[in-house]
């Protein structure tokens, strides 16, 4: 079954979490004067020209420039502002990455960095416009904390978290309206994974968008075979919460993880590398992009090719089972 498809019953539907981060980012600066976005020709694409409107002298303008984008915003947080630097998550992380590296993460200045359109948000646009590698570089980086929110909770929650926060912030944002996957969790920090769905038979542990999919596969699951599967929304893939990824393996049970990133130096990786080093055994898939030339699609095309859809999940998650 198509994302698209779903039946609004199952799920509350919200806004696209780039929405939510324009209107927390109004919501804050109506407060703040300190608060100041800085763009690389993407306020249209990032939401922010209401942003811009109501507050014109809390937007700056580089052009498309990446490096300049995140020099000025690390001389702006320099001088006290709470600066979100926002653009193209696949431009942002790899043209302006010895600036990340240098200006923000190694000079210690809390800029905000906030990749729009990431993944394969942009979809036909193709390979050159798919942010796949961004977690793998930023991870290797010290001094940033990479967050991907699952739905618009965790995004408003991650900006105002973000503009509190005295460290380095990386967050990227899809296209796609997304649902409110759990309204009982009201809860979010950095560096804490957040339950969305209970189950004791298999964990997904997911981030950003594909933390829907994942749902989706688990209600499945449920519903068919009386299987019931933790799903995890891992926001943040650094630092990562290794103590709630040690209560999901302490069972035994399968652990699936689900991102919308290439499988190389991504979240599973990141699992992995901490659960076998620490003599976990459980079985253990990762899904994402693979290591070839990406298919050029839409979204939810992109993501039935590669499994990351509830029936991929679904599928991928009973042959591990063995039903």
């Amino acid at each position: 079954m198509e994302l698209d498809k779903i039946k609004e019953k199952d799920l509350k539907m919200g806004k696209a979490n780039q929405e939510v981060f324009s209107e927390t980012m109004q919501a804050l600066a109506k407060t703040d004067k300190n608060i100041i976005a800085v763009t690389s020709d993407s306020r249209g694409s990032g939401k922010l020209v209401p942003f811009g409107q109501k507050y014109p002298n809390q937007i700056v303008e580089v052009g498309i420039a990446e490096q300049n984008l995140v020099g000025v915003a690390a001389g702006l947080a320099s001088a006290g502002k709470k600066t979100f630097a926002v653009s193209p998550a696949c431009f942002l992380s790899a043209r302006a990455l010895e600036q990340i590296k240098n200006d923000v993460c190694y000079s210690d200045n809390p800029v905000t960095l906030v990749g729009i359109s990431s993944g394969v948000s942009y979809g036909a646009l193709g390979t050159t416009h798919h942010s796949l590698h961004d977690y793998a570089v930023l991870r290797a980086i010290n001094n940033i904390i990479i967050v991907a929110p699952a739905d618009n909770f965790e995004t408003e929650q991650a900006v105002r978290l973000a503009a509190e926060s005295d460290k380095p912030v990386y967050m990227r944002y899809g296209k796609k309206a997304m649902p409110f996957l759990n309204e009982d969790n009201k809860t979010f920090e950095f560096g804490k994974g957040r339950v969305v769905r209970e189950g004791d038979d298999i964990a997904i542990i997911a981030t950003g968008e594909t933390v829907y999919p994942a749902w989706l596969a688990a209600k499945m699951l449920e519903d068919k075979h009386g299987i019931k599967a933790t799903v995890v929304s891992m926001h943040t893939i650094k630092p990562l919460d290794v103590n709630l990824l040690k209560e999901l393996a302490a069972n035994g049970k399968p652990i699936i993880t689900v991102e919308e990133h290439m499988v190389n130096g991504g979240l599973g990786e990141a699992c992995a590398s901490y659960l076998f080093q620490n003599g976990y055994k459980n079985t253990f898939k990762i899904v994402g992009i693979p290591d070839e030339y990406t298919v050029t699609g839409s979204q939810v095309e992109i993501f039935n090719h590669y499994g990351i859809s509830q029936d991929g999940l679904y599928n991928i998650c009973k042959n591990l089972l063995d039903i």
